[in-house]
């Protein structure tokens, strides 16, 4: 059996991360993964170029049962260490909206870049093998595979959760986490389209079209583009409002997010003959200025609208209420929403408190990022974290 000062479970970004920073520190580290190759996950982000940072990263862009357990990690790996990894590797990058950094290339590249830290570690990797058993006895943790035996001082789990199950995805954390007394909070899919009943079946007619608008859901606000689809809701504000969703809560959505308010009836004074539709083709899509316009009963003019109606209609298109009925699920999910009881971990080192050499990191924790590269600097930082500790 080959013993390793640490053994992580998962290579993704997360688990691949914590073995380069814990192998360069002098660790003997092995990484095992049931994938025949690693960073799946990365390698499809970002539209395959990988929106692996954001600059405006803080502890309040990140959903947990506990807002503040993010923090410390947050603040001792900051996305300006990671932009410096990146540049280091050579790896041309650039910036595009609300803070997101993207590579120039491919998302391989930052694939390359853990794998090349791993190895400046002296990281085993063990990719393809299936772990059939893990277990703790006598200060060490076992983990039996399909291709063998392995022993280490420490264990972290960094095998993600159940999003996106076509790259492999599996609730493993979970399992491990309760076997060893760890509690987790209910999973479920976050930042992944909404879907609407048949009732709405009018705003599924206009799968394709696409506006900005500000998506809320409970006391979260997202203004960025919505995107409707056959079966609902997409788009990023949507896949932001989603992560805060939950079965019958109602998403609003204000159609008109650069217009003062009155000026709908303003408008009545200065263009008495245009109509709802036409004044709404100026400012979005015309198919959705033509359903909204239908929808409100409006007529030919302005004109002929008395101003309370007006008024009533511009309530109406700056909180819109759809009532999904659902979402796209854990196959179209971007992460997961809960996982490894945050209570349960050091904030310091994400290391189990009843289990000394017990570390849970990355996606598989109760820490969910908004989207646009939070969930990687969640990642980096969880990764570097569990690492200084091993």
């Amino acid at each position: 059996m080959t013993n390793y000062d640490a053994i992580v479970l998962g290579a993704g970004g997360a688990g691949l991360m914590c073995a380069a920073v814990a192998g360069q520190r002098g660790r003997r580290v092995l990484v095992i993964d049931h994938a025949p190759e690693p960073g799946r996950k990365i390698v499809i982000s970002g539209g395959g170029r990988c929106n692996f940072t954001n600059r405006d990263t803080a502890p309040d862009r990140y959903l947990s049962a506990n807002p503040h357990f993010a923090r410390s990690a947050l603040g001792r790996y900051a996305p300006q260490d990671f932009i410096d990894l990146v540049e280091r590797h050579g790896i041309a990058w650039h910036e595009k909206t609300l803070g997101q950094l993207f590579c120039d290339g491919s998302a391989r590249q930052i694939v390359r870049l853990l794998l090349d830290e791993c190895d400046a570690g002296g990281v085993t990797l063990r990719l393809g093998e299936t772990i059939r058993d893990v277990n703790h006895a006598d200060g060490r943790f076992t983990v039996a595979t399909d291709a063998g035996d392995y022993q280490g001082s420490a264990l972290v789990i960094a095998t993600g959760g159940p999003s996106i199950p076509k790259l492999g995805a599996t609730g493993l954390a979970y399992d491990l986490a309760r076997r060893f007394g760890l509690k987790v909070v209910e999973p479920r899919p976050a930042l992944v389209p909404l879907t609407l009943p048949p009732a709405e079946a009018l705003f599924r007619e206009l799968a394709g079209v696409a506006a900005p608008v500000v998506a809320r859901c409970g006391t979260a606000a997202f203004a960025e583009a919505a995107l409707f689809t056959h079966r609902g809701l997409s788009g990023p504000a949507i896949l932001q409002a989603s992560s805060y969703w939950r079965h019958g809560q109602p998403v609003a959505i204000d159609f008109l997010p650069d217009q003062e308010a009155g000026w709908l009836v303003a408008a009545k004074r200065t263009q008495p003959r245009a109509s709802l539709r036409k004044l709404l083709g100026g400012m979005m899509p015309d198919r959705l200025a033509a359903t909204l316009a239908e929808q409100l009963g409006a007529g030919d003019r302005l004109a002929d609208t008395r101003d309370t109606v007006l008024g009533e209609w511009e309530a109406r298109l700056r909180g819109w209420t759809f009532r999904p009925n659902g979402s796209e699920g854990f196959a179209k999910a971007e992460v997961t929403v809960g996982g490894v009881a945050t209570d349960g971990l050091s904030q310091r080192d994400l290391s189990a408190r009843h289990l000394p050499g017990l570390h849970v990191i990355g996606e598989a924790v109760d820490v969910t990022g908004w989207l646009g590269g939070y969930n990687f600097q969640w990642a980096w930082a969880s990764g570097y974290a569990a690492a200084q500790a091993l």
